[in-house]
């Protein structure tokens, strides 16, 4: 059995990791070359989940499909995590 200190221990060294990444990411983004760079394609991507029900979003069809992956993947981890007593 996992402990609650594990559980509050993991979550926030994950929104640590995620901070530290966007940090990062940002660094590379700013430090790359701008000037006559005209063929950067941002896109964009994500995954709301209200209870049960995942709405996902994007402006590509590459990143929604990987939007819907990362929807399914939250969900079945979520149920595992949740329901594992009564498997």
């Amino acid at each position: 059995m996992i402990r609650g200190e594990t559980i509050v221990f993991i979550g926030i060294a994950a929104v640590i990791t995620g901070m530290l990444l966007i940090f990062i990411g940002t660094a590379f983004l700013s430090s790359g070359k701008t000037e006559g760079s005209d063929n950067t394609k941002v896109s964009t991507g994500g995954v709301v989940l209200i209870g049960p029900i995942p709405i996902i979003f994007g402006n590509d069809k590459s990143m929604v499909s990987i939007a819907v992956l990362g929807a399914i993947i939250i969900m079945v981890i979520s149920y595992i995590l949740f329901y594992r007593g009564s498997l």
